[in-house]
């Protein structure tokens, strides 16, 4: 197989057929498609042409019109003459000269005399040779979603007579999950899919096929039995109930939705699985609930023998049952969701458990998708420098046989290096041996033009800081934790410096200096992150003038500005919890109202600590409880956590004051298993020795609730009274609340500040 290199300019794109036409000179084999506003070519379609020929004919002359100026007649089998004809599709005359019909959704580009042939197979082939020749050989770009395509001007455009390109894809299903899945175009240009439009139930669904709001009232044991009670978290899958109600539910939605390919029956996203005695037998003999689930996943499939049925090696089902395989139309989809993202998935330490799982997998079946992942959920507009790893991931998935992946991005809003990352996983799922280098340099060029060498230098430079400080990459990570590392207030000035040269490099050109702007907002969301961390230090919100706590002048336009700028870029939600730009805002306008807070016990001192706080979310160590700054609602940056241990601590506020009451907040964010404490109690001391209780709150159970809250406790003292030393004691709850429990997770506790007035 031949293939044509790729040309990223008209320039070189007329100079490369200048170049072939002054060394063949006469050859006539050598087709001139057009030159100079003329061509002697027709478009040829079927006699009966299908939607798919008839469509892309008309991709083809649009883009045919648009880079030479020349509007091809586009005519069908039997009404043309002995013109040279540009083919499209399954013509008799593709058949007469040899042009097989491709397999799946594979094509063939070829150059048979004076004509050329685009054939496709089944599925999108045909719209997939299309746009191929428009890439490779019109030179058009479709860089990003929404974005118009670039299209360049050939007056004289020449294909080489040995012209010939047949391309098969390497996985059957290729989703990158960023913004170009809701541009119709981009996938097809890209080659991608849409799960949408290939699934008629997808990804986690139990709660789809036996709704709880319908059943559980009336039957709970359709439902799982945890910690000995039934919740409707995920089904009892050895109820033969359950099973008719989801094999009718199925055939109900396969009646509405005949296109689709695929049926997802996977666990709900939740914890908890059944432990009746007979779901509980199974996976005893399948070495955990894997086992219930694939046995539970064949009975739907030989119900259904032509469908094709995918579940969820995901958390508790990840590994593969010890017994059961699943059936031959059951396709398992393997997430690598506990891998960290500093290395690519053939080396990450952390991705071990991922590799040996896709190996015992293997071992049980052909039929394996990956749900892989590409983002920070937790912080979509966070700097993830991942893009090292892209091609060796798919290397990887491909070599292994992965017959399928969805690449998780931010969905449809906007995040870091979007673009960039979807452009090089769209080319790496239809074939991995892509050139990734040449790639980027190709894309960096097109698309941020003059600026490209401070964008590259940029990409370089952040990535090797990743490496340097030995950062790990996690996909629930912030911008905080890593203030001493590759985002530290002095690499991202370095970083802004960079965007600020790009964006000089490219003024007067309107649309590459939204892009640059787009890029450097994740700069700006890393600067106003740690500025709240910071508080009243360096970097932070406010700074003390005559005395007084103010607002440091930049930050309102600063925020106004950063709002703008996700406006204009498409950033709908700023975390995969759906915040949006606006309601940032308002959180910045409300700490710009409410200012600094006085507190007696700001800059004292931890002189004793009984239990360590966990280590997973540092914040300032010790200094968080004492250095003025409240920790807003993001448990992960300036909150200090114990985890199943109680908060025992003496706060020193180095000399005696006047104290009226103390205040502590705790946080509850029972999605992350964060509580109230069952019980606080304070005691206060003028010279560390002799304590006195000033008062004991207790907290009882919260009712299931999943909103985010900051709890304060409030300790008042009868009057003013002479206080050095606090003492302060929290104990977590003995267990979780059992609309939250979890076998392998404990309670924690989250303070962010001692309050004393």
């Amino acid at each position: 197989m031949k293939l044509p290199p790729v040309y990223p300019s008209p320039v070189s794109i007329t100079l490369f057929f200048l170049c072939v036409m002054t060394i063949r000179q006469t050859y006539a084999r050598d087709l001139i498609l057009a030159d100079n506003e003329k061509s002697g070519y027709t478009i040829l379609i079927p006699e009966n042409p299908s939607e798919q020929e008839k469509e892309s004919a008309q991709v083809f002359q649009d883009y045919f019109n648009r880079v030479t100026g020349v509007s091809l007649v586009v005519q069908k089998e039997g009404e043309t003459g002995n013109l040279p004809v540009i083919s499209i599709g399954n013509t008799r005359f593709s058949g007469d000269i040899g042009l097989e019909k491709p397999g799946e959704e594979s094509y063939r580009i070829t150059v048979k005399g004076h004509s050329l042939a685009i054939k496709g197979g089944s599925g999108q082939g045909l719209r997939y040779g299309v746009y191929t020749f428009v890439e490779k050989f019109l030179g058009c770009r479709k860089w990003y979603a929404g974005e118009p395509p670039y299209v360049p001007e050939i007056k004289k455009l020449v294909l080489p007579a040995d012209t010939e390109v047949e391309e098969a894809p390497a996985f059957v299903f290729r989703e990158v999950y960023f913004p170009g899945a809701w541009d119709d175009e981009y996938l097809v240009w890209h080659k991608l899919h849409r799960f949408t439009d290939l699934w008629g139930i997808w990804g986690h669904s139990f709660e789809k096929l036996v709704p709880s709001s319908v059943y559980f009232k009336g039957h709970p044991e359709y439902y799982a039995l945890v910690d000995g009670k039934r919740k409707p978290v995920q089904l009892c899958l050895s109820n033969e109930k359950v099973l008719e109600i989801a094999v009718n539910r199925l055939k109900e939605e396969m009646e509405q939705k005949p296109y689709a390919i695929y049926w997802s029956v996977s666990p709900n996203d939740d914890i908890g699985y059944c432990e009746c005695d007979r779901c509980s037998a199974v996976d005893e003999q399948e070495g955990g609930p894997q086992g219930s689930l694939i046995r539970f996943v064949n009975k739907i499939a030989r119900r259904f023998p032509d469908k094709i049925f995918t579940t969820l090696a995901y958390t508790y089902t990840a590994q593969p049952p010890l017994i059961t395989a699943p059936d031959d139309n059951v396709y398992v989809m393997l997430s690598s969701i506990n891998a960290q993202r500093t290395e690519a998935l053939p080396r990450e330490r952390s991705a071990a458990g991922f590799r040996n799982n896709l190996r015992g997998w293997k071992q049980k079946t052909a039929n394996i998708m990956v749900w892989d992942y590409y983002t920070q959920f937790t912080n979509y507009l966070a700097p993830f420098p991942d893009i090292p790893a892209l091609k060796q991931n798919m290397k990887y998935f491909s070599d292994r046989g992965v017959k399928g992946v969805f690449a998780q991005g931010s969905g449809s809003t906007y995040s870091d290096m979007s673009e960039l990352k979807g452009y090089l996983l769209a080319k790496l799922l239809w074939n991995p041996e892509t050139d990734v280098e040449k790639l980027t340099r190709e894309f960096l060029k097109g698309y941020y033009g003059t600026a490209s060498p401070f964008v590259d230098k940029y990409l370089k430079e952040i990535r090797n800081n990743v490496i340097k400080g030995k950062v790990s990459l996690s996909i629930y990570g912030n911008p905080v934790n890593d203030h001493d590392t590759y985002l530290s207030p002095e690499n991202i000035d370095r970083y802004s410096t960079l965007m600020d040269r790009a964006e000089a490099a490219v003024e007067g050109d309107a649309l590459r200096q939204v892009r640059i702007r787009r890029l450097r907002l994740t700069h700006e969301y890393t600067v106003l992150q740690q500025a709240r961390f910071y508080g009243l230090e360096k970097h932070g919100i406010f700074e003390c003038k005559n005395g007084r706590w103010k607002v440091r002048k930049v930050f309102p336009e600063r925020v106004r500005r950063f709002t703008d700028v996700c406006e204009e870029a498409g950033v709908r939600v700023l975390s995969e919890g759906g915040r949006s730009p606006e309601e940032y805002q308002k959180e910045w306008e409300h700490i710009f109202k409410n200012g600094v807070r006085p507190n007696l016990a700001r800059g004292g001192e931890i002189t004793a600590m009984k239990y360590p706080a966990t280590e997973d979310y540092p914040a300032k160590g010790k200094r968080t409880l004492t250095d003025g700054v409240p920790g807003y609602d993001d448990f992960s940056y300036n909150w200090l956590c114990y985890y199943g241990v109680p908060m025992e601590v003496v706060v020193d506020m180095k000399k005696i004051k006047k104290v009226s009451s103390v205040e502590i907040n705790f946080l509850e964010d029972p999605r992350h298993w964060i509580f109230r404490p069952e019980a606080v109690i304070v005691s206060v001391s003028e010279d560390g020795r002799t304590y006195r209780k000033t008062g004991a709150l207790k907290n009882s159970t919260p009712e299931e609730n999943y909103s985010v809250r900051m709890l304060p406790h409030t300790f008042s003292l009868q009057k003013e009274t002479p206080v050095r030393f606090i003492k302060i004691k929290a104990v977590p709850p003995e267990q979780l609340p059992f609309w939250r429990y979890h076998k392998r997770k404990k309670p924690m506790i989250a303070c962010d500040e001692v309050w004393v007035q």
